[in-house]
């Protein structure tokens, strides 16, 4: 047992990691993580570029390759790869299924998610073909299609949903994109219902980013503001309540009556960018029930070794709803909606710089290997 088991079993949090390496499926990096409490994957093409130029575990595949278009060796490496990740997660997968089916869970856990193209963030339509396109290559109950959460993601997200198509909505900054996301999530079930898929195996959450928010935000506060290094968390503690409630509309209760999961909360971004901060601010802070954080390989680490989740703001109603409020403390010279706009702009440049570079360094294999 490690901490991270316990983060699972006494919290209702399941600590998953954000990176996805050939190499770590196959030398058992990924078991062993697994082994010591990780219950899930997510990644991104930053993340997908360093482990291509960091190992020569792909050479064999990129030298196999049938195309020379960077983009479609791009996409079998990434289904590979996501593939056999969900096929590590199996078990973790169906033991949770069954603890849902119980009735001792509202979810299943074990999933691997897989992004579409950071280029159709603004194209609902494209998002949604390459999302299902996408699901049917990797072909395994446990993937999860990542959809960002633009507001012409909104609409894909209800759409894939109602297709069955379990979806990791990411990108998310704001409270109130965070509404419009649950209210997709539950336009999509109903949408589901009405074209006659079982809702038992539609599983979602919905990756709220964190740090950046205080990084964002600090650089507007007085250097000795008692604010500084606390607006994340408390858009955290804010978006749980949201779920809170969200989670008990009448509407949504009678869809989980019928067999629906939650959209369990992610929390990405959980690093710390500032040296001077807890380096577990963004985990031991906002352990929850029902929610997910998806770390780095440095901050699962230090989570798995010497995580303190007693001190988390959502173990307790009032203090959590104590955090909330100090959005309302925020000074005029701060407006978090702007802040926050901006941050989901940047946010989609950045995931579609990091794909031109992975698409520029896949090239780069493919000229290696002619």
């Amino acid at each position: 047992m490690t901490k991270l088991d316990d983060l699972y079993e006494e919290f209702g949090q399941s600590p998953w990691i954000d990176n996805i390496r050939r190499d770590w499926l196959q030398d058992g990096t990924l078991e062993r993580l697994v082994e010591s409490g990780v219950r899930g994957v997510t990644s991104n093409p930053a993340i997908f570029a360093k482990a291509l130029t960091s190992t020569s575990a792909y050479d064999d595949a990129v030298a196999s390759r049938t195309s020379d278009d960077p983009e479609a060796v791009f996409e079998v490496l990434a289904v590979a790869d996501v593939t056999m990740a969900c096929d590590i997660l199996q078990q973790v997968h169906e033991e949770s299924c069954e603890d849902f089916s119980a009735g001792d869970a509202r979810y299943c856990d074990g999933f691997v998610s897989l992004e579409v193209s950071p280029r159709l963030a603004h194209d609902t339509g494209a998002t949604v073909a390459e999302a299902k396109r996408l699901h049917a290559a990797v072909n395994r109950a446990n993937v999860m299609i990542k959809v960002p959460a633009t507001l012409e993601g909104l609409p894909a997200i209800t759409e894939l949903i109602g297709a069955g198509i379990s979806v990791n909505v990411t990108l998310i900054f704001s409270l109130e994109r965070y509404a419009q996301v649950l209210d997709a999530w539950r336009d999509g079930l109903q949408l589901a219902r009405k074209n006659g898929v079982s809702l038992e195996g539609i599983a979602s959450v919905a990756s709220f980013f964190v740090s950046r928010v205080d990084a964002a935000v600090d650089g507007l506060l007085p250097s000795n503001s008692p604010l500084v290094g606390k607006t994340a968390n408390a858009q955290v503690c804010a978006a749980y309540e949201l779920y809170a409630g969200k989670i008990n509309d009448p509407k949504v209760r009678e869809l989980l009556n019928l067999g629906a999961q939650v959209q369990r909360p992610l929390w990405a971004s959980t690093s710390t960018k500032n040296p001077d901060f807890d380096p577990l601010l963004y985990v031991d802070f906002i352990a929850g029930l029902e929610t997910v954080n998806t770390m780095p390989d440095a901050t699962l680490e230090l989570a798995k070794n010497s995580g303190n989740f007693l001190r988390s703001f959502l173990r307790d109603s009032g203090t959590c709803h104590e955090n909330a409020r100090l959005l309302d403390a925020l000074p005029e010279s701060v407006n978090l909606a702007v802040v926050t706009d901006e941050l989901e702009r940047v946010g989609v440049a950045a995931f579609i710089s990091s794909y031109a570079d992975i698409l520029a360094t896949v090239s780069g294999k493919i000229a290696e290997f002619s």
